[in-house]
């Protein structure tokens, strides 16, 4: 999530976040539009938010906006034929706002919605996924106080907040082989609200000096994000006790399972940390001062690169190399 201060007279901001899924939209209307509204909650709570409406007049205002992008939903039996399919997943898709609005205490605000989003020509018809974004704001009483996604010094010990699933379903790790999958990730709302209230809490004390929500790439992507902020920080990740035995190394890297962070915390904070986050956080490694991703798994190291490499192909992906941002050399220096 971004956060922007409202003016020089006060501390008060406010963040502002987006959730969208389309890749998902082709195997659950119902649950890309529940996880793109969780990802736009979870970045929020990222950066140091907490829920509406926990307790009375806690004065903690949020508010969502949807944008709806579908196909023609109209039937017809000549031109569009799975027209009352399409309705069908547009309906889906509006019981998951209606739930994830219900189950996290947010007001929808307002909306935009385009709903004949058809590519005809030679006489091929290209609908468009069920896809919705989801662009969500949160009050901030003080800026100063916010959490961003960089490791902030060696030693510190790296967590996985959430539970991973075999969910590999519309990820970015399949779309690399062009492939859809089938296990779509599914949004578990009352463990995702008592984690996020748990967050707060550790978050009232000054425990998590560090925090990324978990979305497109899954693990993986987001510990090497994470190394992004600081010259020479690395990451030491061992991928055994305490995440679920029956998932292969693929599953824990790539799965996009939702409602997940990677925090840090210092040291003489781990007890306090896990006091709060007790069955709900596992501990993953530490942060380094050699520059390098390293992560194993039982006996096999499955990564072991240098960060400026990771931050180079971040930022040369195939987006940018297409609008010239960065020079593909960059991948070799």
């Amino acid at each position: 999530a971004a956060v922007v201060r409202f003016n020089f007279e006060s501390w008060e901001g406010v963040a502002v976040s987006n959730g969208i899924l389309p890749r998902m939209g082709d195997l659950d209307a119902y649950h890309m539009s529940a996880g793109s509204f969780d990802e736009a909650v979870r970045q929020i709570i990222s950066v140091g938010g907490k829920l509406p409406n926990l307790t009375p007049g806690d004065n903690i205002f949020w508010s969502v906006n949807d944008n709806f992008c579908v196909p023609d939903s109209v039937y017809d039996p000549a031109i569009n034929p799975d027209g009352k399919q399409k309705l069908a997943k547009l309906v889906q898709m509006c019981q998951a706002l209606r739930d994830a609005c219900a189950a996290y205490c947010i007001p929808l605000t307002s909306g935009k919605d385009s709903m004949k989003n058809d590519f005809k020509a030679d006489g091929v018809k290209i609908s468009v996924p069920p896809t919705v974004l989801y662009s969500m704001t949160a009050k901030v009483e003080d800026v100063r106080q916010v959490v961003t996604s960089d490791f902030k010094q060696a030693d510190d010990v790296i967590y996985l907040l959430g539970e991973t699933y075999d969910e590999l379903g519309g990820s970015e790790f399949y779309q690399l082989y062009n492939e859809l999958g089938a296990n779509v990730p599914k949004v578990d709302f009352a463990k995702a609200k008592e984690l996020y209230t748990l967050v707060g809490e550790a978050n009232d004390q000054g425990l998590i000096q560090s925090s990324h929500d978990l979305s497109d790439g899954g693990l993986a992507v987001a510990l090497a994000e994470c190394t992004f902020g600081r010259d020479n920080l690395g990451a030491s990740i061992e991928l055994g006790c305490g995440l679920p035995g029956e998932l292969t190394s693929t599953a824990l890297l790539f799965s996009e399972s939702h409602s997940r962070f990677v925090v840090s915390v210092a040291p003489e904070d781990v007890v306090a940390f896990e006091s709060i986050l007790d069955g709900r956080s596992t501990r993953l490694g530490t942060v380094t001062a050699d520059g390098r991703l390293r992560v194993r798994h039982g006996s096999g190291e499955l990564l072991n690169v240098a960060t400026p490499a990771l931050r180079a192909a971040w930022t040369n992906g195939p987006v940018n190399q297409t609008i010239g941002l960065e020079s593909a050399s960059a991948l070799h220096q």
